[in-house]
């Protein structure tokens, strides 16, 4: 490899000067190199003008050999340079190392050129994103693109971001979920469809919420919420061993999550008992909601009973479970589109896949009995405390192959995978209030 000719193009990041020979930091796209440049080497103007007018910054194109320093560095010995892009504003020296969260998401540019290990969660996403891909086409699914906006704000119990059609003047709502889409699909014929998509929600920003993200929505006919476990296991699996390398990952506290299968299975009921005591679900309701809010929750005084142990296990179970844990058979009303269970009619076939104290992916086997279908979502849009959802007649009145589907949070699976703490250093320009 020494003594080799090559070319190279990238930015110079630092220029520290050796008596009269400057060397300098080149950054690429796979990495940094050093360069170094001596005036026989070139001749003299081509070295006083690298070594005077190239500035931090710049882009550059060199060519030369490679050798090693005495102290153990590949360096590119220069045999020719050529400006190829001049920064007007060098990068100043105070850059290095930026911190400022603020700076690093408005100027993300500069985040990646400074910050090597952003950049590196970055390359990350993009391969976790296509192993996905890999994954599922190598079972047969066929990845599909549906509409960003539509005239019903269906597929999720969200708030909607509305926008408005000129040419048909229409209001239309940015999707929430791709779900309604996707299940025309397989009303149409086809089996196992997926699609990597943006969904919008106009609701809170936090840590583990962005109002725009992506999701990875998949569906299979003929399968049940047990079909899915096993897709959800296997692809994280495959991805962490692909891009990771490990099943093993460590999280920024220092702490390791354990992607290594089998993964816990356990209801929804044996958690909440497990935390609140085997008497939780003998307790009137009144006694359950006065126990929720002196562990500091607070409720509307019409709040449904399930609303209140559920936001217990939102708060207080949830962010306890680091390690993979499938969370199985909620309440019926949690999910009015699952099937409920053949033995507990009370809860659904369902799944919530908790990893890193957050869920991953929700999953249930379909309902597809169109009556009892439009009972629980009349049910839900007149009794919920959420925001309610609109109701689309098209699956009451054509057949739908049983399916079993899933959702699953690419944003929240890299944070995972990279040991991200924000959802928004793993989105590269989350939107941020305008600066005044």
């Amino acid at each position: 490899m020494l003594d080799r000719e090559v070319r190279l193009a990238g930015r110079v990041l630092s220029h520290p000067r050796y008596g009269q020979e400057p060397v300098r930091r080149h950054q690429g796209f796979h990495g940094e190199i050093q360069l170094y440049i001596q005036k026989q080497s070139v001749g003299e103007e081509q070295f006083e003008s690298f070594k005077h007018f190239i500035d931090l910054g710049d882009i550059i194109g060199v060519s030369g050999k490679l050798f090693t320093t005495r102290a153990g560095e590949l360096t590119v010995k220069i045999e020719g340079v050529t400006l190829l892009s001049k920064a007007i504003q060098p990068l100043p020296k105070e850059w290095y190392g930026i911190k400022d969260v603020e700076t690093r998401l408005r100027q993300r540019y500069l985040d990646l050129i400074l910050n090597d290990h952003v950049r590196e969660v970055f390359v990350a996403r993009s391969r976790i994103v296509s192993e996905i891909r890999k994954f599922l086409d190598a079972r047969g699914f066929m990845e599909v693109e549906n509409a960003d906006d539509a005239t019903v704000a269906g597929g999720a119990v969200a708030k909607p971001f509305v926008t408005h059609h000129e040419a048909l003047n229409i209001d239309l709502f940015l999707r929430v979920a791709p779900e309604l889409y996707l299940k025309r699909l397989l009303v149409g014929g086809f089996e196992r469809v997926y699609e990597i998509n943006r969904n919008f929600r106009n609701e809170g920003i936090s840590r583990r919420h962005n109002p725009e993200f992506t999701m990875l929505e998949v569906y299979q006919a003929y399968g049940d919420y047990e079909t899915m476990m096993d897709l959800a296991q296997g692809m994280i699996v495959s991805v962490a061993e692909n891009v990771a390398d490990s099943l093993l990952i460590k999280r920024a506290d220092g702490q390791e999550i354990d992607l290594t299968p089998p993964w816990r299975r356990v209801t929804y009921r044996e958690l909440v008992e497990e935390r609140f005591g085997k008497n939780w679900f003998a307790l009137t309701a009144a006694d359950r909601k006065s126990q929720a809010m002196t562990m500091g929750l607070e409720f509307p005084p019409d709040v449904p009973d399930y609303e209140v142990t559920n936001a217990l296990f939102e708060k207080m179970i949830e962010p306890t479970l680091m390690n993979p844990t499938f969370v199985t058979h909620l309440p019926s009303e949690l999910v009015v589109l699952a099937k409920p269970n053949k033995e507990d009619p009370s809860v659904v076939d369902v799944f919530e896949l908790i990893i890193n104290g957050q869920e991953i992916a929700p999953a249930y086997s379909e309902l597809n009995d169109p009556v009892l279908q439009r009972v629980r979502l009349l049910m839900q849009a007149k009794g919920t405390t959420r925001s309610s959802m609109r109701i689309s007649c098209w699956r009451w009145n054509t057949a739908c192959r049983p399916p079993a589907g899933m959702g699953m949070g690419i944003d929240r699976l890299v944070m995972m995978l990279t040991g991200a703490e924000s959802i928004r250093d793993v989105i590269l320009f989350p939107l941020l209030r305008p600066q005044t």
